[in-house]
């Protein structure tokens, strides 16, 4: 056993996510070799490790068998699906409402590695690869992820980000940011006479000092790093990349939830 791996109580709590009706009675061909709980297992330790898929340990199911699952999951939205399902179980136990008043939005450029696909290069960080664009609540929780070039600015597709918030969660009623948001998104967002507040911090002289109301989205990146897959972009195709987000929050969430 791999401390990535889900304990009974952690499985009870997820299991209904992942039914397996196939693993005992196959409604045609023969019974699939592998349970559901020991690919999750397989592709928790994948995250957690950063590990490429073919060097996997030989206790877990094949790496072509587990990929195939995480590839599948990738493109049927049930990654996306738990994520959300869980993310509102966690705010329900802290007595929220599953839709929430307040946001944050910032992002964080990471290097790629050699693989191809896409990337740029950000003149602020001096870092060629992709940026996570995320939206959280206030607990730290992810309500939207992007991953995109490096080369785009934080004011050019913050919109899309905002648009994202407007859609998908209606009771947001205020945003914070820093200040790389600053001039077309701020020119964007008040042309529209929205209902929502844009608040966008500014970085105090001197000193570095916690921001208020935006350290939670610092935090959430911070989590990232507790796992290796995360630690660069490895990933040819950006989905991928957002996929093993959704991965380790999950892993965090059904901690949490235990």
């Amino acid at each position: 056993m791999y401390p990535s791996d889900l304990t009974d109580d952690e499985w009870k709590l997820i299991k209904p996510f992942f039914p397996d009706p196939g693993y005992d009675k196959p409604k045609n061909g023969r019974l699939r070799d592998w349970p559901y709980r020991l690919i999750l297992d397989a592709i928790f330790y994948v995250d957690k490790t950063g590990c490429q898929w073919r060097q996997m340990p030989s206790d877990f199911p094949p790496w072509g068998t587990v990929y195939t699952y995480f590839r599948n999951w990738k493109l049927d939205g049930t990654w996306k699906m738990v994520h959300d399902a869980l993310r509102d179980q966690v705010r329900i136990n802290a007595r929220k409402c599953p839709q929430p008043t307040a946001a944050s939005i910032d992002t964080q450029s990471v290097k790629t590695s050699f693989k191809r696909g896409l990337r740029g290069y950000d003149g602020g960080k001096k870092c060629k690869g992709r940026k996570r664009h995320i939206a959280v609540d206030t607990f730290g929780l992810i309500l939207v992820l992007w991953v995109h070039s490096a080369a785009l600015s934080d004011s050019l597709t913050g919109h899309i980000i905002l648009a994202c918030i407007k859609k998908h969660f209606k009771k947001v009623r205020k945003v914070w940011s820093d200040c790389g948001y600053r001039g077309f998104l701020e020119e964007w967002f008040y042309r529209r006479k929205p209902k929502r507040e844009l608040e966008i911090t500014k970085r105090p002289q001197g000193k570095f000092v916690v921001q208020a109301k935006r350290w939670v989205v610092e935090r959430t990146f911070g989590w990232f790093e507790g796992s290796r897959r995360l630690s660069k972009d490895y990933e040819q195709l950006p989905e991928s990349s957002e996929f093993f987000i959704y991965i380790c929050m999950i892993r965090m969430m059904v901690r949490r939830l235990v």
